[in-house]
Parts: structure tokens; C-alpha cells; sequence
């Protein structure tokens, strides 16, 4: 009886171990197929932002590696509900992508109770692209120097400001409560599908400042069309180091610094999650991608799965608190 016992596990765990390594074979098979097609890279913004300038990098650098088109998809609207959404519900093979920042992930879940995803079962963490600060910026004609310029003229002026974000419950949304929170200005927000709408309305003078990324807002510097009031994050970015903080300039509680990430549907084979990440991770270390990285107000990073992921731990309840603080509110 024993004898027959020990017949059948052994028969057991051969099989056991023969599946296992079937299965290690076919996730290891899948990623060296991949990519088996074009790659889509979906931002939330729309075309000309920050973001959406970094994921054209990205991709273009990716195509030659992956003898396959990675091109970008804008699908704009709603802070990034209606392109998470979208990744969500795409096939879990990698070939479709989500490039976003904590928004959609930490931001819109914490204020949103009703998501048609869930930011931690509906994605997988592939890669951290970049750390990335907002700005706060204003017309170049506008009299303000700086942050501390801006609050005490639009007192004077009975403090009723008009400021632009892309999107509500986007980080700049809830940077501006907290500021009219800490001044007392009475700050009324509006928000755009993206960064360059809302620059293009402040121009018109439709807005007093706005919100934008470093990257943006570099690129509307050299053309003499802004101003930067102050940065949020916990340093000078290094394509602004002439921008003081926020914090420096007297307003603490903006030390929170944004970043951009890769997300791929749930269930993606983990073999291809890797390959994902270490070639990003590769283009990232490049010194061209690095240097225009920079340029574009990004600190690169180029992080495994495991990093990111633990990385997404530590900042929610941070970010959840400032929320909490700020008492920033979906319209």
C-alpha cells in the first residue's frame, strides 16, 4: 500500500513539475514574442503636454529595439478616467499600455468612489519613467516676480483668481485648493483635457496662472510667453534651477513630488512585464534620453516592476493625507 503510495506522488509531483515547467516555458516564450505587433502607448492628456511629449520619446526609442511601430494614442477627458478605462479593458499582452501619473492611480480613486477600474487589481506596475514637478505659471506680462508677488497683488485686488489644471482631482487641481487654502484667495478652478488648453486660455486671458508640468512650462519659457511663479516638490527641478519652491518661498505642504509610470493590464504575463520594463529602463539610462528627459523637466528613473510597485505603497497614504488636507473636492 505504502509502495503504491509513493508511486502515485512521484507521478504527482513529476506532473506538478512538468506543468511548472511548461508554464515557465510558454510565459518565457511569450516574451520573447513580444512585441507580436505595433505597441500602444495611451496618454491621458492631449497631444503637445508634458507627458505626452515624454511618451513620443519613449516610444520612438522603444520602435528600433521592438522591430515593431510604439506609437501614442491621446484619449483625453475626465483626469484620466476615460484612458485607464481603456488599458483596463485591453488585452493583457503588453501590446497596449498606459503612460499617466498619480492621478489616475492615487488622486481620482481617493476623491472618486465609483470607478469604472480599480487602480491596484485592473493594472499591472511595469515601469517609473520619471519624477516630475508642477509648476505654477503665469503671462509673461503679468506683474508678479513670484508666488509670494502673485498672493499679495491679487488681495489687493480683492483675491479672486481664476487658475487652470488638466483635469479635476489632477494634482495641480489639488495643489491650487491647498494654495487658496494657505492664502485665503478665493481661487476658481478650471479644468482642461490636458496642459496646453489651459496655457492657451491663460494667453487669451481667460485664466490668471495655471498649472503645467517642467516640461511644458520650459518649452513656454523659451518662447517668452510665461512667466514661473513657483514649483511644488521637494527640490529645484533640475531644467528650472532658478525657480524657487514653494516651500521656499513660504508655502509649505507642496513638498510632494508627482511622477509618470507605466501601467499594463492585469494579468499580463509576468516574463513580458520584465521585458517591458528593462528595456524602458535601458532607453532611459541612454544619455540622449536622459539629457532630453532633463530638458523636458523630468528627473529620469527607469525602475523595475518591484520598485515601482513598492514605490506606489509608500506614496498613497501620503498623497491620500495631502488630499484629506487640502479638502479638494470633485466638481
Amino acid at each position: 500500500m505504502e509502495k503504491k503510495l509513493s508511486t502515485r506522488l512521484l507521478k504527482f509531483l513529476a506532473a506538478a513539475f512538468a506543468a511548472a515547467f511548461a508554464a515557465g516555458g510558454l510565459a518565457a516564450a511569450q516574451a520573447q514574442d513580444f512585441p507580436a505587433r505595433p505597441v500602444k502607448l495611451v496618454v491621458w492628456t492631449a497631444p503637445g503636454g508634458s507627458i505626452d511629449t515624454l511618451s513620443r520619446l519613449i516610444g520612438e526609442k522603444l520602435t528600433p529595439r521592438w522591430k515593431q511601430p510604439v506609437v501614442v494614442e491621446n484619449k483625453p477627458g475626465a483626469s484620466g478616467i476615460l484612458a485607464s478605462e481603456y488599458v483596463a479593458k485591453a488585452p493583457a499582452d503588453g501590446h497596449t499600455l498606459l503612460v499617466t501619473i498619480n492621478t489616475t492611480h492615487i488622486n481620482i480613486p481617493v476623491l472618486r468612489a465609483n470607478l469604472p477600474y480599480d487602480p491596484v487589481k485592473d493594472f499591472e506596475p511595469v515601469s517609473q519613467l520619471a519624477i516630475g514637478s508642477v509648476a505654477l505659471i503665469a503671462p509673461a506680462s503679468h506683474p508678479a516676480a513670484n508666488l509670494q508677488d502673485f498672493v499679495a497683488q491679487a488681495k489687493k485686488k480683492g483675491g479672486a483668481v481664476n487658475y487652470g489644471s488638466w483635469g479635476v482631482g489632477s494634482s495641480a487641481h489639488l495643489f491650487g485648493t491647498l494654495l487658496q487654502q494657505k492664502t485665503g484667495l478665493d481661487m476658481n478652478h478650471v479644468a482642461y483635457k490636458g496642459e496646453m488648453p489651459a496655457i492657451t486660455d491663460m494667453l487669451g486671458g481667460r485664466l490668471d496662472v495655471t498649472f503645467a508640468g517642467g516640461g511644458t512650462t520650459r518649452a513656454q519659457l523659451e518662447g517668452g510667453k510665461v512667466k514661473v511663479l513657483g514649483i511644488t516638490g521637494p527640490r529645484r527641478v533640475r531644467a528650472l534651477p532658478n525657480v524657487a519652491t514653494f516651500a521656499e518661498q513660504g508655502f509649505p505642504g507642496f513638498e510632494l513630488a508627482g511622477w509618470v509610470a507605466v501601467y499594463a493590464p492585469a494579468r499580463t504575463p509576468r516574463e513580458t512585464i520584465r521585458k517591458i520594463a528593462a528595456d524602458i529602463a535601458e532607453v532611459v539610462q541612454t544619455q540622449e534620453v536622459q539629457a532630453r528627459m532633463i530638458e523636458n523637466g523630468f528627473d529620469p528613473v527607469g525602475s523595475t516592476p518591484e520598485q515601482f510597485g513598492a514605490l506606489y505603497r509608500a506614496e498613497y497614504p501620503k498623497w491620500k493625507q495631502l488630499i484629506m488636507d487640502s479638502g479638494a473636492k470633485v466638481e
